[in-house]
């Protein structure tokens, strides 16, 4: 197997892999179904301990068997996953087709330390749309290492909104990597509320002109959780816009990492980029490692990123609190209220209900 990252790599600074790799991974298992699965009234596919199940699954029209590739990534999680893969979705949508959404669920349940290497595969013709809402979850010790390859050709529109709410002694550790042809957008949405290790690594290459992406995330740990949230986006035509926006909320000992790297290759003039991470600290003892970087080859370019830190203002909590509100309720209101813009480039409904739901069931989880 090809070595795990070690904080060596510039990449894998902040994230330190020897807990992952300190634990022996016997290969997946089947399981049984201990917790109730989402069910969206739409397409579902689903993965138990990382193998498709027919049963569970009503599956959309476009996908198709899963066919192992030859990957020549440098990326060691991609060439893991490349070693070991043996199952993920295909979803290949034909030219001008609105194939509605799909709801992606991964669930494991390890009795012993398992691993699985899902890889999926998402292409879109010219002018197709698709929204994907993926679900990560399960209970145990088992490391979870799904690839995502997504190809959007002219004109095509992907919604990709992902929640990770995996079990409190999981690893997971996600690459999605895409291709984003002329006039086609690709947008996603990272809820993290769950896993002992997390990291989601996003790859995004803007290869036509006024193609566009959104990376958005919002971050919820606590404890002695650890998530990590890393971006490159490539600029290779002009006039190309790409946003990021990843909100933290760190309580108690958590630790929350945000990279985000935007490149803008010579051609790629009037690039429209921008990336901001916001922190909120509700402990002392909580941490955020913020790492932006900017690579300008272009000379008419609009490029900036930010970052702010802080805790809740006291005097807003007061102000709540002089209203009758007490302070829990307080608290929550104005975590809510910080977590709103993460959350407004997801345009499906049910999926904006469903992570809302989410962020409801982390904060009564304390």
């Amino acid at each position: 197997m090809t070595a795990l990252p070690t904080r060596k790599l510039e990449a894998w600074r902040y994230t330190d892999l020897k807990n992952l790799a300190a634990v022996s991974f016997a290969e997946a298992a089947p399981a049984k179904i201990a917790a109730p699965l989402p069910d969206l009234g739409i397409s579902r596919v689903v993965f138990v301990n990382g193998a498709y199940n027919a049963a569970l699954s009503t599956p959309p029209e476009f996908l198709s068997a899963f066919a192992k590739v030859v990957d020549e990534s440098s990326l060691p999680l991609v060439q893991i996953n490349a070693a070991h893969a043996h199952d993920g979705i295909t979803i290949d949508v034909p030219a001008n087709v609105d194939a509605g959404a799909v709801l992606v669920v991964s669930y494991a349940n390890a009795e012993t330390p398992m691993a699985f290497h899902p890889r999926h595969r998402i292409m879109l013709g010219a002018g197709a749309k698709l929204t994907i809402i993926e679900v990560a979850m399960g209970q145990g010790v088992y490391w979870h290492n799904p690839v995502t390859d997504i190809t959007l050709h002219e004109g095509a529109a992907l919604g990709h909104y992902r929640l990770q709410d995996e079990g409190s002694e999981a690893f997971h550790l996600a690459t999605i990597r895409a291709q984003i042809a002329e006039k086609a957008a690709y947008e996603s949405f990272s809820l993290v509320i769950g896993a002992k290790l997390s990291r989601a690594e996003f790859h995004a290459t803007l290869t036509g002109p006024n193609a566009s992406t959104h990376l958005n995330a919002a971050q919820l740990l606590r404890g002695r959780q650890h998530a990590d949230f890393t971006s490159v986006v490539a600029h290779k035509a002009p006039n190309c816009a790409s946003r990021q926006t990843v909100k933290s909320v760190l309580s108690d000992h958590s630790r929350g990492v945000f990279q985000g790297r935007i490149e803008v290759a010579q051609i790629a003039q009037k690039t429209d980029g921008y990336q901001m991470n916001q922190a909120l600290l509700l402990s002392p003892h909580a941490e955020i490692d913020i790492k932006p970087e900017l690579e300008i080859f272009a000379d008419d370019v609009k490029c900036s990123h930010g970052a702010t830190v802080g805790a809740l203002d006291p005097e807003q909590i007061f102000y709540l609190r002089s209203r009758g509100i007490p302070e829990e309720q307080a608290r929550s209101i104005l975590i809510r209220a910080f977590l709103t813009e993460a959350l407004e480039p997801v345009t499906h409904e049910a999926a904006r209900v469903f992570l809302e739901d989410a962020i409801e069931t982390w904060w009564a989880r304390k």
